[in-house]
């Protein structure tokens, strides 16, 4: 109300003007004084109902062809006005009423530049500059003004009018709803420019498709940053930056963690393989298909790519790669070889490049990271339109702090420097998988990793006839077959991977394939030969996100028994760090 004591007002500037009437209606019959701009003021003029233009509030008039109407001290002082003496004494001195109601709505912003071949110009009339100024003074104000920027809350507000004024909560929530129409507007401006004006890479980058290839037109973007990649080779795709961006921090990670460069081979957004440069000894080159690679005893790198890919070839076939360092030309040469989608890394060498540019026909996904980037503690992913968000999974999984929680044996001396490795290296691991995972790792890798079953038994299960099938491969007879001549490295992996699951059938279109493949068709290993060789097994780590499927002293799930049993077994289990 205006200093003077003259009645309520209410400013009105709508695009939509559903239920304006109604609302008109109701004003007047509560005696607020309506004031209007361009065809709101028109509508309710032509159904009959007394309303002034802005221009009579504001002794201007509207200009440059309607972009100029509400912007004027004579509204906004008159929204932004406290219930202070000093206030009424500055809007008195200036002959301004007080406002006491803002109903507006936007320019269809969205609608526009949805339309097929939209121009910049055409985007640029629909951006609503007035209608959004008052919105913010009347949504800042709400202790004493009432905005409305949603029709459908017209009934509720006019019904609380009728019963005298309007209560500090529906206030408030008028207030948030106002913020989030003029966000979401914001929103919508800026996505649509940041297209056009930043959409070669530098903060929004087209996809090929989303999840799926129905799945378009699909983006990645930053709000208020760059992209903290490059793409120097070939076009990503929804997965490929769902997998790089998992990738990358896990191999980060475990070099700040262990001092090593480190690699990780990723696949439908969970590792099928990560590792650390660890040597390679001869049986791990031939049984990883590296041992013709040039150079390799002198690259970090390429020892921990080819453990990293060697841990599962069968799951890391088409794989993400992600690689702590610089990649080398040996990295490069073994990556040539490998049927892969991509790979991210915080630099290449300029040969390297040339050679990983060559591939899937220049098509190959090479992507170089700002390794200085960090992204928010506060992280949030949106599901059936709804949003979520939790605090990013930031935890540091160090080799001396994490473990050093003994809980049986009682008398153990310590963990050794590989047990401490290979935990660090499971653990990291486990953090870029979906949830409910379990990992074994071994000489500084990732050996068997079960991820995101529903009963996490299986996870167990999955990782452990993982690991199990890894290790077969290192036996004598796995590492001495005969291939035919020419044979694709797919082709025996598919075949080792038969061989050594114990589940190749007796006969049948899968067992012919299997003996096709081979100049000396090899014998299945017998259940004792399995039996023997995995017994040699030792010294594996084993991690998991929650508890483990195993009787361990620590499952608050296990019964006495259960944790009575665990203490002769010849396994040392470590408990997570005491939260203090």
């Amino acid at each position: 109300m205006a200093p003077g004591g003259a009645s309520k007002i209410a400013i009105l500037s709508v695009y939509d003007k559903t239920g304006l009437l109604d609302l008109a209606k109701g004003f007047i019959n509560n005696g607020v004084r309506l004031v209007a701009s361009g065809g709101t003021a028109k509508l309710i003029r032509e159904a009959g109902f007394k309303v002034e233009d802005v221009s009579e509030l504001t002794r201007a008039p509207e200009m440059l062809a309607g972009r100029v109407k509400t912007l004027h001290p004579a509204v906004h002082a008159g929204i932004l006005a406290r219930n202070l003496d000093s206030d009424d004494k500055d809007l008195l001195d200036q002959k301004i009423d007080k406002v006491d109601f803002v109903v507006c709505n936007l320019y269809p912003f969205q609608d526009t530049v949805a339309k097929i071949n939209v121009t910049i110009a055409e985007a640029v009339e629909e951006i609503d500059i007035g209608g959004v100024t008052l919105l913010r003074a009347a949504a800042k104000n709400h202790d004493r003004v009432t905005v409305l920027s949603d029709p459908t809350d017209y009934p509720e507000f006019l019904e609380e009018l009728e019963k005298g004024d309007i209560s500090t909560k529906s206030r408030k929530g008028y207030m948030l709803k106002a913020f989030e129409h003029t966000a979401a507007y914001d929103f919508a401006i800026s996505s649509f420019f940041r297209e056009r004006y930043a959409g070669d890479g530098d903060q929004s980058l087209p996809l090929r498709y989303g999840a799926n290839p129905h799945q378009k037109p699909a983006l990645v973007h930053m709000h208020d940053s760059p992209l903290p990649f490059k793409v120097l080779c070939g076009a990503p795709g929804y997965v490929n930056l769902l997998d790089a961006l998992n990738a990358w921090p896990l191999v980060k990670e475990l070099k700040l963690a262990l001092g090593f460069p480190a690699a990780a081979s990723f696949k439908h957004v969970s590792p099928a393989g990560a590792a650390i440069g660890v040597p390679l000894n001869a049986h791990e080159k031939q049984v990883y298909m590296v041992e013709d690679i040039d150079g390799l005893e002198h690259s970090q790198l390429a020892q921990a790519y080819a453990r990293a890919r060697g841990a599962d070839r069968m799951s890391s076939f088409g794989d993400m790669i992600a690689l702590s360092d610089e990649v080398d030309v040996t990295t490069a040469k073994i990556i040539s070889k490998e049927v892969s989608d991509g790979v991210i890394a915080p630099a290449y060498s300029k040969s390297a490049l040339e050679m990983l540019s060559k591939k899937k026909g220049g098509k190959y996904l090479v992507l170089q990271v700002d390794p200085n980037y960090e992204p928010p503690a506060q992280e949030t992913r949106m599901v059936w339109g709804i949003e979520l968000s939790q605090r990013r999974n930031d935890v540091v999984i160090s080799p001396k702090d994490t473990f050093s929680r003994i809980i049986t044996p009682k008398d153990h001396a310590g963990l050794s420097d590989s047990a401490s490795r290979d935990l660090t290296v499971a653990t990291i691991a486990l953090k870029y998988t979906q949830s409910n995972s379990v990992c074994y790792a071994l000489n500084g890798q990732v050996i068997g990793l079960g991820a995101g079953q529903q009963s996490r038994i299986h996870c167990t299960r999955l990782a452990g006839d993982k690991a199990d099938i890894w290790w077969m491969r290192f036996h004598e007879r796995t590492r001495n077959l005969k291939f035919k001549s020419g044979l694709k490295r797919p082709d025996k992996s598919n075949a080792i991977d038969l061989l050594c699951n114990g589940q190749l059938p007796s006969k049948g279109l899968e067992r012919e394939n299997f003996e096709r493949v081979f100049e000396e068709i090899p014998q299945d290993f017998t259940a004792q030969e399995r039996e023997d060789w995995l017994a040699k097994l030792s010294e594996v780590a084993v991690s998991s996100d929650a508890f483990v499927g195993i009787p361990a002293p620590f499952n608050r799930q296990n019964s006495r028994l259960q944790m009575t049993f665990s203490f002769p077994l010849p396994i040392t289990f470590i408990g997570p760090p005491d939260q203090g």
